[in-house]
């Protein structure tokens, strides 16, 4: 008997993604699988009363049932083409299931970027075995006998040792029958090699690494001392725009590679994949690889078959790339760690940098956080000693951070300019346009919720016990998403009286049009979701924009986010606002990113940079931090706000979402889950249930409760006693999913 004939039965993990099979069921092993089948293995079983066909995954062989064996199933096969499932993503699913609350087969799916095996292509070759001399033997012979195909295809062989079948079967027109008629004469031998699918397809020349500078070089051999002592640490390079972060990821990674270990670069959107690709590509060559959603199921399943081959030693993408199965993972790298495309948005909702945390204790790999402007969440845990810091403070190029002007709106309605562009940031387009040099119009869009605000003063309606903006509702109503205060709508200003009180109204394409009318001849490129909806035309913007076949970009958000281009000395930040007043609580942080790193893309080159942040609000200490570029007192005046109000990261919060057929439904839910929570003694703050941002979506009315403890364990047991509660309910129809610190408005 081997040593996996000992184990008989199997406990698999159903592919229902339900909380009533949310458990391991045993399945007798039958002979013919004994000694072939593995944990991670995808099996097809009977399930339930009818027997129905089912797959699952096996997490675990053993000798001993759990029931009397004459009532266990059996498996009937193991599936074809599944993907196996390794024992760490066994484990790191386990942990995402208990720290973010999900079924465990969603946690399973989540953490293979390939979901099914794919065939591997092959590439064939016609190989000559005969030496040219014998060769011209037989070429004479095919001549006096008129065979004109031996003739084409034995005149190549006598100069290619090798040629490519496509050429042969194509170009030379060789019949099959005319090379197995060779191939049993030994003078050549048709040869086929499996090839990956390799997404990769870049030429770019070899580049060799830069000069470091002092701080540069001081982190790297920081960090690569630390890890060869053993010491497998989180850091934090907190770099301001332009100090070259890269550059050190490429130095860590080399050494790295140096010492036969792996790594995993994180970047926030598939949108950056390729400007960070050609950057690596150019140091690494065809040991670089990409992993993100874009790419076929084959691509992907290659991809992670040439990580454990160790045949690439980099994956560059976005979240995703996180689960890339490398057997020797040294590093794990996240660039703008800060931003909220780290977390997922579907079951299970985890955050890519404490997702990684966890993988990288499981692999024993150091983790490396870099940004200008670090999350809450990162440097709360410097404060804690929990994170190295490292600071880089200069600009690679030598150039300067630019000259920020900060202008108040209310002053500019009152001069009588009812224009989208203040008078300075007219003055100085009409300037950049004379000189030649290139300009970003930067829509602060995100987070925009119909927020109300008055024009003439500045002022915008808020909870009064949230310190969030009010949305706007059908009905006249104005509602707070985090308490559920509500408020009839108002037609003139509480603060000043004002009748210019109305949400805020503006878009790209209105943009567009506006220069269009101010500066005909200025050439003009628009990058929004309605300009990138074709494959590639995102980069082909980019593309455009770098090879100054345009002086102005219009754009939201994604435009800010680590594009290099030098011709820009001029970025225009049309609408503060629209982030800072959305109803959440990170507002203030997301505006203080959003302003800087747009700020960040002026003066990138060897002439200086300008940057107007247009605002009603410019007392405001994110608005003012921003145009300063301080970050250290952004942190100090906000980290105030969330100790005093019990947010992430001083504290944590939970949101229990629920979706019901009826809102008598969701909410009476909401209210039985709040009694066992009370119930059971848990001593965590309660907020609802309250209706959801959004409160009904595809007929289904949404209720959120928020539960607020400083122990992140505490929710954790929350989440339990819910989730007991709603198993226990045998007719229940009405979902619930957790949201653990959720990065946006529920």
């Amino acid at each position: 008997m081997t040593e996996k004939e000992q184990y008989r039965y199997a406990n698999i993990i159903i592919d229902i993604s339900h909380e009533k099979v949310d458990r391991p069921f045993q399945y007798k092993i039958p002979a013919s699988l004994l000694s072939v089948l593995e944990p991670g293995m995808c099996v097809s079983i009977p399930f339930g009363k009818s027997n129905r066909l089912c797959n699952g995954v096996v997490i675990e062989l053993t000798g001993r049932a759990d029931y009397p064996a004459d009532k266990l199933k059996e498996i009937i096969e193991v599936v074809p083409d599944s993907v196996i499932v390794s024992a760490d993503a066994i484990r790191l699913a386990a942990w995402m299931k208990k720290n973010y609350g999900s079924t465990m087969i969603a946690a399973l799916k989540t953490v293979l970027p390939a979901k099914q095996a794919y065939r591997p292509k092959t590439r064939k070759s016609v190989i000559r075995l005969k030496p040219p001399e014998q060769l011209r033997e037989l070429l004479a012979e095919a001549v006096r006998k008129k065979q004109a195909a031996r003739i084409r295809i034995l005149t190549e062989l006598i100069n290619e040792e090798v040629l490519p079948y496509e050429l042969v079967a194509g170009k030379l027109n060789i019949s099959a029958g005319t090379l197995k008629s060779l191939e049993n004469q030994g003078v050549i031998e048709v040869r086929a090699e499996s090839i990956y699918r390799n997404p990769v397809r870049l030429t770019a020349a070899e580049e060799t690494g830069k000069q470091l500078s002092e701080e540069q070089r001081t982190i790297v051999e920081e960090i690569t001392c630390e890890y060869s002592q053993g010491i497998r640490g989180t850091y934090l390079i907190h770099g301001i725009t332009g100090s070259g972060k890269t550059e050190v990821y490429i130095a860590l990674i080399k050494n790295m590679v140096s010492a036969g270990r792996q790594c995993i670069v994180l970047i926030p959107e598939i949108a950056l994949t390729y400007q960070t690709l050609l950057r690596f590509y150019k140091r690494f060559g065809d040991r670089v690889s990409v992993m993100h959603s874009s790419l076929s199921q084959g691509e992907k399943y290659d991809q992670c078959e040439r990580a454990r081959s160790g045949d690439i030693d980099i994956i560059i993408g976005p979240r995703s790339a996180l689960f890339v199965p490398f057997p020797k993972l040294g590093m794990i790298l996240i660039d703008e760690e800060h931003e909220p495309s780290y977390k997922s948005e579907s079951m299970p909702r985890y955050h890519a940098r404490e997702t990684a945390q966890a993988l990288a204790a499981m692999k024993g790999a150091a983790l490396v956080l870099g940004s200008a402007t670090p999350s809450l969440e990162a440097y709360y845990r410097v404060q804690e000693g929990r994170y190295k810091l490292f600071p880089l403070t200069r600009r690679l190029t030598g150039g300067t951070l630019p000259t920020v002007y900060t202008i108040d709106l209310r002053q500019e309605l009152k001069a009588g300019n009812r224009s989208v562009f203040s008078r300075k940031l007219q003055e100085l387009i009409t300037a950049r346009l004379a000189a030649g040099e290139q300009i970003i119009l930067f829509l602060n869009r995100r987070g925009y919720a119909g927020f109300i605000s008055c024009r003439s003063c500045g002022h915008v309606v808020k909870c009064p016990h949230c310190d969030v903006s009010l949305a706007k509702h059908k009905g006249g109503r104005l509602l707070c998403h985090y308490c559920g205060y509500e408020t009839p709508e108002v037609t003139r200003c509480p603060e000043c009286g004002s009748g210019y009180i109305l949400g805020f109204r503006a878009g790209t394409q209105q943009i567009e049009e506006n220069i269009g009318k101010m500066w005909p001849s200025a050439k003009v490129l628009r990058m929004d979701g309605d300009t990138t909806k074709k494959k590639d035309s995102l980069q082909q913007i980019l593309t455009a924009f770098a090879e100054r076949q345009a002086d102005i970009l219009i754009g939201t958000q994604m435009i800010v986010k680590g594009h290099d281009f030098p011709g820009v000395t001029l970025v225009g930040i049309l609408a503060a606002d629209l982030s800072l007043n959305a109803n959440d609580y990170r507002a203030g942080e997301r505006t203080f990113q959003l302003l800087t790193q747009a700020a960040g893309r002026a003066g990138r080159g060897d002439r200086p940079g300008e940057v107007v942040i247009q605002t009603y609000r410019p007392e405001h200490y994110s608005i003012v931090r921003a145009a300063e570029q301080d970050y250290g007192k952004f942190y100090e005046e906000e980290i105030i706000y969330r100790e005093l109000a019990s947010y992430p990261p001083a504290a944590h919060m939970l949101a229990i979402v629920i979706g019901a057929a009826t809102a008598e439904a969701g909410k009476g839910l909401g209210e039985e889950l709040t009694g066992a929570i009370r119930d059971s003694g848990s001593p965590v703050r309660i907020i609802g249930p309250a209706e959801a941002a959004v409160t009904k979506i595809k007929d289904v009315f949404r209720f959120v409760l928020y539960i607020k403890h400083a122990d992140y364990q505490e929710l954790i047991k929350v989440k339990d006693v819910v989730e007991a509660k709603i198993n226990n309910q045998e007719s229940r129809r009405e979902s619930v999913q957790f949201d653990f610190d959720p990065m946006d408005r529920i």
